[in-house]
């Protein structure tokens, strides 16, 4: 039987797991500056190529370089302002079992309403209107000209009353 195993040949199926390319890919589009070696192969192969960037992952510079040295700038350093919160009485999210607020449209109406009506309810109950309707003492709204009261309306952070 031994002489005739190298004239037979038994066909198999065979399943490759590998894909056509056979593991070779294009690394072209890789950009694969600053991921591999050590620190010092790195400021070596700095020395030999300045030109190759580094990349920083998004870590900004907190000074500049100048005159080839590097000068730290400290307005340039992130400052995070924390605020207390140690009484706050406050919850830190809002649970979705929390009631709709349903409110109604805000009229000039209602900024009427908010803003002038008491201070007129009040000078006609203590008889501080002329006959025309003016108030004997005016506030500080009521002595605007038009114009100005275009202008204050515009500014920022008019809004904010």
């Amino acid at each position: 039987m031994n002489y005739l195993s190298p004239l037979i040949h038994v066909s198999r199926r065979q399943i490759s797991t590998s894909s056509a390319l056979n593991g070779k890919r294009n690394f072209r589009k890789f950009l694969l500056y600053n991921k591999r070696g050590t620190r010092i192969f790195k400021a070596e192969r700095h020395l030999s190529n300045p030109d190759m960037p580094i990349d920083k992952k998004g870590v900004r510079d907190t000074g500049r370089i100048i005159g080839g040295q590097f000068v730290e700038i400290p307005e340039m350093k992130p400052e995070i302002i924390v605020p207390d919160l140690t009484d706050c009485k406050f919850k830190p999210y809002v649970t979705y079992k929390a009631t709709d607020v349903i409110q109604s449209e805000f009229t000039s109406q209602d900024l009427f309403n908010a803003i002038y009506a008491q201070k007129i309810i009040d000078d006609f109950k203590n008889d501080k209107l002329y006959e025309d309707g003016t108030s004997k003492e005016p506030s500080v709204e009521e002595e605007l000209t038009p114009e100005e009261a275009w202008v204050k309306a515009r500014k920022t952070g008019s809004d904010m009353f």
